[in-house]
């Protein structure tokens, strides 16, 4: 976590990239996760629910090929109107995440 808060510290979450596809990687995010709101609070159970899971790795497996380390696991920002700590932090497996996604 303090990696990603020094990252931040000195860019905006909104204007850090991550890889060279972040675009078509939020366009295939969008698309495949219309619901999504980024300003409101991730429910955890759902989103590693059976189907959570399986819709997520659906759409994490286009990038294999594509981006280094795409599997990683994921630290998310559980409510963006909270800082990061222990009990606002959700880890999720799978990468492909950009700060956009966590209310960076």
């Amino acid at each position: 976590m303090t990696t990603y808060w020094a990252i931040l510290e000195k860019i905006k979450g909104s204007n850090l990239r991550l890889t060279k596809i972040d675009d078509e990687i939020y366009e295939h995010f969008r698309k495949d996760f219309p619901n999504f709101e980024a300003k409101e609070t991730i429910d955890e159970d759902r989103m590693k629910s059976k189907e959570g899971k399986e819709r997520w790795r659906n759409f994490m497996m286009a990038y294999e090929k594509k981006v280094d380390d795409y599997n990683f696991g994921t630290m998310l920002r559980a409510n963006p109107k909270f800082e990061y700590g222990e009990k606002e932090t959700i880890f999720g497996r799978g990468g492909c995440v950009s700060p956009w996604w966590v209310g960076g």
